[in-house]
Parts: C-alpha cells; sequence; structure tokens
C-alpha cells in the first residue's frame, strides 16, 4: 500500500515538473524503504490513555495487579502496541527491529492480545493465554469429561467442574485449567465459589470467553 502510495505522488509530481523530475526519482525510489517504516510506525501506535485503560481493566479481571509484570520482565522491557484495531505484545528489543522490515512485508509483530470492537470493547484473544496463565489469579479446572464440550466453545456446567479457587466472585474472570494442570482457555464466574458447591449440576457455573480449540476452529481469521 506504502508503495502504491508514494508512487502516485511520484506520477503527479512528474506532470508537474516534467523532465525536471528525473533527480527525484531517483531519490523517492532511494527512499522508499524509509516512507515504508514511516508508515508502519503510524500505522502500529502506542495505545491512547483511554486504550490502555480499557485493556487493562480487562487484563485485571483475569491477573489482577499482576500486569505490571508483564510489562517489567527479567528478559527485558516489553510493550503494547495497536495495528488495525488489534493490540500486540511485544519486547521494545523486537519492536525495533521490526522497524527493519516494509509495512507490506511484515506479517505481524510480536503476539495478539485482543482487539478493539466498533463499540471501543477490548476482546480478550486465546493467543494471549500463555501469558496470562502464570499470572492468573482465579483458576478453574474441568473434568476430563467436560474438557471436548468446553473446547467446542461451550459452557461449563456444575457436572463437568473439577475444582474452583477459593473466593471466586461472581463474574470473575478466570483461567480454565484440566485436572493436569493444562491451560485450556478464558472464562467468567457465572457463579460464585459458595454457590457452585449447592447448585444443581446441569447449572452453568462458568461463562465461556475464548479456548485453545480456536486454534482449528478459527484457523483462517485467528490473529
Amino acid at each position: 500500500m506504502c508503495r502504491h502510495t508514494i508512487t502516485s505522488c511520484f506520477r503527479l509530481v512528474s506532470s508537474v515538473l516534467g523532465t525536471h523530475v528525473c533527480l527525484v526519482s531517483v531519490a523517492v525510489e532511494r527512499l522508499k524503504p524509509l516512507f515504508c517504516i514511516i508508515l508502519y510506525i503510524i500505522n502500529m501506535r502506542p495505545l491512547t490513555d483511554d486504550e490502555t485503560k480499557i485493556m487493562f481493566e480487562k487484563l485485571s479481571k483475569y491477573i489482577g495487579e499482576n500486569i505490571k509484570l508483564l510489562v517489567d520482565r527479567p528478559d527485558g522491557t516489553y510493550c503494547f502496541r495497536l495495528h488495525k484495531d488489534r493490540v500486540f505484545y511485544i519486547s521494545e528489543k523486537i519492536l525495533k527491529l521490526a522497524t527493519n522490515i516494509s509495512r507490506d512485508k511484515l506479517v505481524s509483530a510480536g503476539t495478539c492480545f485482543g482487539k478493539f470492537t466498533k463499540t471501543q470493547k477490548f476482546r480478550l484473544h486465546i493467543t494471549a493465554l500463555d501469558f496470562l496463565a502464570p499470572y492468573a489469579k482465579f483458576k478453574v479446572w474441568v473434568k476430563p469429561g467436560a474438557e471436548q464440550s468446553f473446547l467446542y466453545g461451550n459452557h461449563i456446567l456444575k457436572s463437568g467442574l473439577g475444582r474452583i479457587t477459593e473466593n471466586t466472585e461472581q463474574y470473575q474472570g478466570v483461567v480454565v485449567y484440566s485436572m493436569a494442570d493444562v491451560p485450556l482457555g478464558f472464562g467468567v464466574a457465572a457463579k460464585s465459589t459458595q454457590v457452585c458447591r449447592h447448585v444443581d449440576p446441569m447449572s452453568i457455573v462458568v461463562f465461556h470467553q475464548a479456548d485453545i480449540g480456536e486454534y482449528i476452529r478459527s484457523e483462517d481469521t485467528l490473529t
């Protein structure tokens, strides 16, 4: 896209300056990679204060104050960048290296944590699971017989509930695990820990949000 834009500008200049534009032509050709980098950086930008607040409020439902551990890590400093409504989590070192690749050649940089909807709500993507699971404050474990149902995008019923973190409140964000402690996805507690102990086996205890089955079900659209 950036090369077409540059070419269009060059043609406009050529129509005005005629044969005197040969030197401009050489300069534009040499500066194309730089223009691509500039356009890429503009499109992959830092989040605004409002966007950061919305995203952090969503993340805090799952990992609380551990958000700071995502930014200041032992292996370097990480940041969040917005590109086409999607938020990417990337180390500053990789971000600097990415500027050496023209935008039309760059497929992705970092890990997609989620996207902003048209109504400016942040939707968490399953691709963030490996980064959030280690810091999860509230967890739910599903029985082996209920794993497949959850991985098909269904809610978790009381009959499929193995364990749940003590003092989990209703509508609390939770990370869903198998009984072997393998992270399976995200959910929202439909019932508190106390209520879960007494509800009917067919009652929904965790609302489905995202699961690793999406890597197969949504292979063509998942970022």
